[in-house]
């Protein structure tokens, strides 16, 4: 028996207004407030995650919830310590404006969420990935990004820490040692909302218009 179809939402001038204002002030976000989350609404965010597209459906991303404030620490610890050898790598002109960001909301964010790849799930049989397994990590990036929506439309502001060592990582959060780490979101209320990100504010670096990242053949 064949489901009923069902209709297209119509996704009208409006919707695609409004989504162009969600894209723009999604950002990445740093400074935090330290307002817990509503109860539930983490696993709200998660289930849309979920929708995100994969690799064969094989749905490869693992989500942790980091809770534990010594696992916390330790995570803080390894995010100073990594940070501080970035530091150290800049170029002398660069050096003094690096140390100057912020690139961690990780004393302030309520909630802490790692998220990693499962690199040989059995859902999904392997379709899609013979000849690029890659796809398993870009699965899970299309859950972050749209996790990372869906708490932009609730108020919530997401910062994705990667100033950190993947292998560290698996040992700090006991998960299965082949898991591989995708991303360490900060998730909580932004200080200070803004739609413009925070690193072009700071003179680090500028967005590039399309016309310099589009090529024909």
């Amino acid at each position: 028996m064949t489901a009923p179809d069902r209709p297209c939402p119509d996704f009208d001038a409006d919707f695609r207004a409004h989504f162009r204002d969600l894209l723009v002030w999604r950002r990445d976000v740093r400074r935090f407030r330290t307002d817990p989350l509503p109860d539930g609404l983490l696993e709200r965010l998660l289930d849309l995650a979920c929708l995100a597209p994969s690799v064969g459906l094989s749905q490869p991303w693992r989500f942790v919830r980091v809770d534990d404030p010594a696992r916390r620490d330790a995570v803080r610890m390894e995010f100073e310590r990594c940070n501080a050898e970035a530091l150290a790598a800049q170029a002398q002109d660069r050096a003094r404006l690096y140390a100057r960001l912020k690139l961690a909301g990780l004393r302030e964010a309520p909630c802490h969420l790692a998220v990693f790849v499962d690199p040989d799930p059995t859902q999904g049989a392997g379709l899609g990935r013979r000849t690029m397994p890659e796809t398993l990590a870009y699965s899970a990036v299309a859950a972050i990004q749209t996790l990372w929506l869906a708490a932009r439309a609730e108020g919530i502001g997401l910062g994705w820490v990667s100033i950190l060592r993947p292998e560290v990582m698996n040992g700090l959060l006991a998960v299965p040692a082949e898991w591989r780490l995708v991303g360490y979101l900060c998730i909580g209320y932004p200080a200070e909302p803004d739609d413009v990100p925070e690193l072009e504010r700071a003179h680090w670096e500028q967005r590039h218009p399309l016309s310099d990242v589009l090529f024909q053949r």
